[in-house]
C-alpha cells in the first residue's frame, strides 16, 4: 500500500497492489525477511512468520536499475547484443536481480532492464560508497547503458547528502550528463 505524506502533514492513500514492488529487495536487505516466501506462504494460506512489530531493520540498503538506455538521448532504449557482461560478485552486501546472460540479445519487445543492482551496509555513507564499487565492478559491452549515468548520480552532494525529490534529475542535469569519453575511460 502506498501513501504521501506532505510537509504540512497531510496523509494521501496513492495506491494497492497485490504484488510485490520492483524495490522489495532493498525491504529484504534491510530486514532479512524473504518477501517472496511470505507472499507463498500467505497464498497458501498460511500466516505471516512474523508481525509487524517483531520486523527489526538494520543498516542502510540502496537500489538502481541498469538498463540498456542512452541516458544522453532522453533515456530512449538501446538494443543490441551483450556481447560482454560480468556483473559484481553477488555477497551478503551485493545482490544482483537479473534475467539475462552474455551474448542474450536485447530487443524492442521487451524491458530493457538488465538487473537490478542492490547494496546493504550499516549506514548510507557506506552503502553509496559500496554502491560505487559495485557499479564500477560492473562491465557490459556491445550495448549502451546507464551505468556511468548511475555512478555519476550515486556520486553527486546532493545525492549523497540524501537530497532527492522527483526534480532531482532536472535540477542536477550539469552533476548527472557527462561527456560520452568518461564512459569510455571508465571502461578502459
Amino acid at each position: 500500500v502506498e501513501f504521501l505524506l506532505d510537509e504540512d502533514g497531510s496523509f494521501y492513500f496513492m495506491e494497492m497492489n497485490t504484488r510485490l514492488q520492483v524495490e522489495h529487495p532493498v525491504t529484504e536487505m534491510i530486514t532479512g525477511q524473504d518477501l517472496v516466501r511470505w507472499q507463498l506462504l500467505v497464498a497458501f494460506g498460511e500466516p505471516l512468520p512474523l508481525t509487524q512489530e517483531q520486523v527489526t531493520i538494520e543498516g542502510h540498503a540502496i537500489e538502481v536499475r541498469v538498463y540498456a538506455e542512452d541516458p544522453d538521448n532522453e533515456f530512449l532504449p538501446a538494443t543490441g547484443k551483450l556481447t560482454y557482461l560480468r556483473q559484481p560478485e553477488a555477497n551478503n552486501h551485493v545482490r544482483i536481480d537479473t534475467g539475462v546472460r552474455e551474448n542474450d540479445e536485447v530487443s524492442t519487445y521487451y524491458d530493457p532492464m538488465i538487473s537490478k543492482l542492490i547494496v546493504w551496509d550499516e549506514n548510507r555513507p557506506r552503502a553509496i560508497q559500496r554502491m560505487l564499487r559495485a557499479l564500477d565492478d560492473y562491465r557490459i559491452g556491445g550495448l549502451k547503458t546507464n551505468l556511468s549515468f548511475l555512478t555519476n548520480l550515486v556520486e553527486t552532494a546532493p545525492f549523497q547528502q540524501a537530497e532527492i525529490d522527483t526534480g532531482f534529475i532536472e535540477k542536477h542535469e550539469s552533476l548527472l550528463f557527462s561527456p560520452a569519453t568518461q564512459a569510455d575511460s571508465r571502461a578502459l
